[in-house]
């Protein structure tokens, strides 16, 4: 999803192409500047066109992915990432030095998995608890928790209700962690496996030239 790099990308490509097409048309075929200039610009769209397909096409196959389901997990992203922006505004608003740096946890988890699944979309299936449940248990209670703290009189109830709130996001907190690393199993069952092999692969080799002599001169 290297969206800013493959538009950067098919501009580099599309310009020359219209440039191109815009020099053999006015001097090759002696068309009017303003038949010249249209051509350009469509044999440049054209190409802008089809290198986009193209991209789209290798990405999907290379992610196992339909159009239909990359039209769902994009869709997914973009409502995840309203709500990310409203738990950074909460975080900013935070004045309480043990909520911030819970808030600070919270935010780097949250964006580090919307920041996997953009990279690679096929993993959304091992986050959908997180984006259909989680992130909106976060962004509500840590708004609910922004809206307290700002109230100019505290009573025992309200200060009941902070730190009620704050215990719950430390075990959102968990619950994210475990997200991640939901995310993250296949990978880290990989590693586990190249690891095992690569300790038995330095293992030394058992010699058994010594047991073999020792047979021979029984």
């Amino acid at each position: 999803m290297k969206t800013f790099f493959s538009f950067i990308t098919r501009i580099f490509v599309a310009i020359p192409v219209a440039a191109l097409v815009w020099l053999i048309s006015y001097f090759g075929f002696e068309q009017t500047l303003l038949y010249s200039s249209g051509s350009a610009i469509l044999g440049g769209a054209i190409i802008y066109i089809v290198i986009k397909w193209i991209t789209k096409r290798k990405f999907l196959k290379k992610h196992q992915l339909s159009r239909k389901e990359f039209a769902y997990i994009v869709q997914n992203l973009k409502e995840a990432k309203k709500k990310i922006h409203r738990l950074q505004k909460v975080f900013f608003n935070v004045r309480n030095i043990g909520a911030f740096k819970q808030m600070l946890d919270l935010i780097r988890l949250v964006k580090r998995i919307y920041a996997i699944i953009r990279r690679e979309p096929r993993r959304f299936y091992q986050a959908e608890k997180f984006f259909f449940y989680h992130l909106d248990s976060i962004v509500e209670l840590s708004e609910k928790y922004a809206f307290l703290a700002a109230q100019p009189v505290k009573n025992n109830e309200l200060y009941f209700s902070l730190k009620d709130t704050r215990n719950t996001l430390k075990e959102l907190k968990r619950t994210i962690e475990n997200d991640l690393y939901e995310v993250l199993s296949k990978d880290i069952d990989h590693l586990e496996f190249e690891l095992n092999v690569a300790k038995h692969s330095l293992k030394p080799p058992i010699d058994t030239s010594l047991d073999d002599e020792r047979r021979s001169t029984k």
